[in-house]
């Protein structure tokens, strides 16, 4: 089968033919029908050799939903070519933390060497991919596999760091988001799903601003030196309860921290490697700075019902395999609109 491999430290990825896999037992073998492409792949693919955590080669892909091609034995509950998507951050399933359903916060993963597809265990962006256990499939049903598939990491990760300051985004509450592609233009939709905020966006590219104006942000500036000011001038000296930034450099995290009101969130889900210095007197009185992670299992099922009801719709540009590695150079070079998803299977 095909897949697309990170093969090389520093080297692009590869389109390559690999064995197909069998399911061993307890596994789930899935036909994939689509594949998400994601900032974090560039970023594991920018890491140095030295302490680098994965066995190379390494199939990418993070985000993946398919048809049920084969079950491994004592597998239940699923029937072959059902329609399901990959829920990524896999746990061990047993600690208190994967027994509430947060596997994206296990607490055994790393001691057990357990890891997402894509992010060390074999990816989504092959022709057949291995699923360690049943439990990580939810099931698509009228959903378009391809519509619906960049929401598993880029739908799931703003809603689950938006979830956790809707009290503090009550009427006459303004959340500002800054980064409006792959994830951000998803967190629009969310809070205007689901709070009464004002959402402002900011982003460098002004066709980035046009998109976040497109799903429903209330204002969109350029993400310069003045976004700060204009924000605070917009909230009458105040600045904004909830602010998430999902780019992550030191001056995008430097701007969350200089638009936040007193007792908002400052949520930073961006892996730019920007850090915000917290305490007495270097932000507003109770500001509560948070690095939230991916999100739970049962946030995945809350996210496809919003998609299912028409309140979220992910702007995608599709790809074959063969162009899977363009894929990856536009997304490096910030010339995607939306998210790119792979079609290994056409």
């Amino acid at each position: 089968m095909k897949a697309l491999q990170y093969r090389e430290i520093g080297a692009s990825p590869e389109v390559v033919e690999i064995p197909t896999p069998e399911p061993k037992p307890g596994e789930v073998l899935l036909k994939v029908t689509a594949a998400g492409v994601c900032h974090s792949d560039i970023a594991v693919m920018s890491w140095p050799a030295e302490g680098f955590p994965y066995q190379l080669p390494l199939t990418l892909g993070h985000e993946g939903a398919g048809t049920v091609a084969a079950l491994g034995d004592g597998v239940s509950g699923l029937a072959i070519g059902e329609s399901v998507a990959v829920y990524g951050p896999w746990g061990c399933g047993r600690c208190v933390k994967c027994a509430a359903g947060a596997e994206n916060y296990c607490q055994r993963a790393r001691e057990l060497d357990i890891n997402p597809p894509g992010l060390g265990s074999p990816g989504a962006i092959a022709e057949y991919m291995i699923v360690d256990d049943a439990r990580h499939l939810v099931p698509l049903g009228d959903l378009d596999p391809v519509q619906t598939v960049p929401l598993t990491d880029a739908g799931l990760t703003p809603y689950h760091a938006i979830k956790r300051s809707l009290p503090k985004l009550t009427p006459g509450s303004t959340a500002v988001v800054i980064g409006t592609g792959g994830l951000g233009h998803v967190a629009v939709q969310v809070l205007r799903a689901m709070t009464a905020a004002r959402v402002v966006a900011l982003d460098v590219s002004e066709d980035k601003l046009e998109l976040a104006r497109k799903v429903g942000a209330h204002e969109a500036f350029l993400s310069n030196a003045e976004a700060a000011g204009k924000v605070k001038e917009l909230t009458g000296g105040i600045g904004a309860q909830a602010v998430f930034d999902f780019v992550g450099v030191a001056p995008t995290v430097a701007t969350a921290g200089a638009v936040a009101s007193v007792e908002a969130d400052v949520t930073i889900v961006g892996i730019g490697g920007g850090t915000l210095p917290v305490g007495f007197g270097e932000l507003p009185f109770e500001v509560s700075v948070k690095a939230p992670y991916w999100g739970t299992r049962d946030e995945l099922i809350e996210v496809f019902e919003l998609a299912r009801g028409g309140a979220i719709d992910v702007h995608v540009e599709t790809f074959s395999m063969d162009e899977a590695p363009q894929a990856y150079e536009r997304l490096h070079a910030g010339t995607i609109n939306g998210r790119a998803v792979i079609l290994p299977n056409g």
